[in-house]
């Protein structure tokens, strides 16, 4: 039997299930001030950035409409151009902290797109590396994920900082915030 180290899961792992979340997910994040916590690294006043708790490569991120819809033609054209302007200052920061060589980006509208979540849409983007595809998904059907997500989000909020425009909490376990 192969195994993958992968010590930083135990957090995930050992999480209080206990934990009530009535409600869609989406909808409790946006509204917690814990971000680091929730691993929602930044925020516009339509939408927000969350690490994906089971990513597909480091530094996949999903933007998040803060309206609670599953149908992307319900969002208001406010909300539709923040979340478009959240998802290139997304491109931005990962780019900056991770250099991928491309990003795969889309959403999964409806129970058949495959999506987990149906009932609130968002915004897949993946970093994608040349040659990050290697014989273990085709093999073994697993998938390595080289970094630590606590690493990754401090590289991308790093990154999200850096950007004009962008206003940098004292406390570094907020998200940064962005006014379009």
């Amino acid at each position: 039997m192969e195994q993958v180290f992968a010590p930083w899961r135990i957090e995930w792992v050992e999480r209080d299930d206990d934990e009530d979340i009535e409600g869609c997910v989406f909808c409790t994040f946006a509204d917690r001030d814990d971000d680091r916590e929730n691993l929602v690294v930044a925020r516009s006043d339509h939408a927000f950035v969350l690490f994906n708790n089971y990513p597909y490569n480091p530094g996949h991120a999903m933007v998040i409409p803060r309206d609670h819809t599953g149908d992307y033609r319900d969002l208001s054209e406010e909300a539709l151009l923040d979340h478009a302007r959240l998802k290139q200052r997304t491109f931005d920061a990962l780019e900056a902290a991770l250099s991928p060589t491309g990003f795969n980006a889309g959403l999964n509208l409806g129970q058949g797109a495959g999506g987990s979540i149906d009932d609130h849409l968002h915004t897949h983007v993946v970093p994608r590396w040349e040659g990050d595809t290697n014989f273990m998904p085709v093999v073994s059907d697993t998938k390595v994920i080289v970094e630590a997500i606590d690493e990754t989000y401090d590289r991308v909020r790093e990154a999200f900082a850096e950007q004009d425009g962008a206003e940098v909490p004292d406390d570094d376990e907020r998200a940064i915030r962005f006014r379009f």
